[in-house]
């Protein structure tokens, strides 16, 4: 006489009448069966050998309380990785990794940083440039290096794309550029804020059309600022142009590998294969301008589009002046 083949009830991790679980849920079996618990994955099993009929109706599944998430212990996060995935222990090697090259390589040099505000959030504006762009992490680290306040980049989505890059960027304080997210930094969190309207077409350009400003796009940084009720900061940085110059693209290799560009620098030609990710020594200088306020009430789904785009092209007229004129002064590309 053969025994009959033993009856599995799979019962897996979810959502069981609108209850979402953190655990399994077990249904029990009757009294009058052996049973026999086998994990597989996150499902777990119940083997029984007793009748069908009864076994369903007592067999019902009892959702078990589920268990309180919480990421804090006496007060405390567990983790040091805030809500953007910006962590501290990732920022303090950033920062011993990046400071030689900040202070001994680029050499930055800063005017203005009291007009950064030390509390409240801002969104700070600057000139993009070099084939990999080198601005950013010395605005970034210079401001919280200076002034102890972490600065949040915003920058294009396809960083979140590439392998390894993306994670190591949102540690270290990057943010995907949308206007969703800009807001709640700025208005909700009180941070300091990132972004370059030029977009890809200042790094892509090539050195022919160096401190040349492109159009800081429709204005969106200047809308962003307004419902916020934040000010607009003006960085105008010289030194990142040069220290990794384009020579000329190559725009049909660009679209083939779906990259915003492909840029043959300088660099490349001087040091070869290591010029890809190597810059040139140049020196830099960093000039924060006054805070541009605008006297319009923050929180409105809509503003004027002439206003919008007047005060982003006033915007752009300071930092291209500036640049001007720090060139102007400036003696060398490399000692300043």
């Amino acid at each position: 006489m053969v025994a009959p083949a033993p009856r599995c009830s799979r019962v897996d991790f979810g959502t069981v009448r609108g209850t979402q679980l953190s655990h399994p849920m077990v249904a029990p079996a009757p009294s009058c069966c052996a049973r026999t618990f086998c994990t597989v994955g996150s499902t777990i099993e119940v083997v029984s050998s007793g009748p069908t009929s009864q076994d369903s109706a007592r067999a019902a599944l009892v959702p078990l309380p589920s268990l309180p998430v919480d990421d804090t212990v006496d007060g405390e996060r567990r983790t040091d990785v805030d809500g953007w995935g910006r962590s501290e222990r990732v920022r303090q090697v950033a920062r011993a990794l990046y400071t030689p090259m900040y202070r001994y390589w680029f050499r930055a040099e800063w005017e203005g940083l009291e007009h950064v505000p030390r509390t409240g959030g801002a969104l700070l504006v600057a000139n993009h440039a070099g084939a990999i762009p080198s601005d950013a992490p010395v605005i970034m680290h210079g401001i919280e290096e200076e002034l102890g306040r972490p600065v949040y980049g915003m920058a294009d989505f396809f960083f979140r794309t590439v392998p390894w890059v993306g994670t190591l960027w949102a540690r270290a304080g990057g943010v995907t550029a949308h206007p969703d997210n800009a807001l709640r930094l700025l208005r909700d969190q009180g941070q300091l804020s990132l972004v370059f309207p030029e977009g890809t077409k200042g790094p892509s350009k090539t050195y022919t059309d160096r401190y040349r400003l492109r159009r800081f796009g429709r204005g969106g940084f200047v809308e962003i600022a307004m419902r916020a009720g934040v000010p607009v900061v003006p960085i105008a940085v010289v030194g990142a142009e040069e220290s990794m110059p384009i020579v000329t693209r190559l725009p049909s290799l660009a679209r083939a590998l779906r990259l915003p560009y492909l840029p043959i620098t300088a660099n490349m030609l001087v040091l070869g294969p290591l010029g890809v990710v190597t810059y040139f020594p140049a020196k830099f200088r960093l000039r924060v301008l006054e805070p541009v306020h605008f006297d319009v009430p923050p929180g409105q789904e809509r503003y004027s589009k002439s206003r919008v785009m007047d005060e982003a092209e006033s915007i752009r007229q300071r930092l291209q002046e500036t640049l001007y004129d720090m060139l102007r002064e400036r003696r060398s590309v490399w000692f300043g």
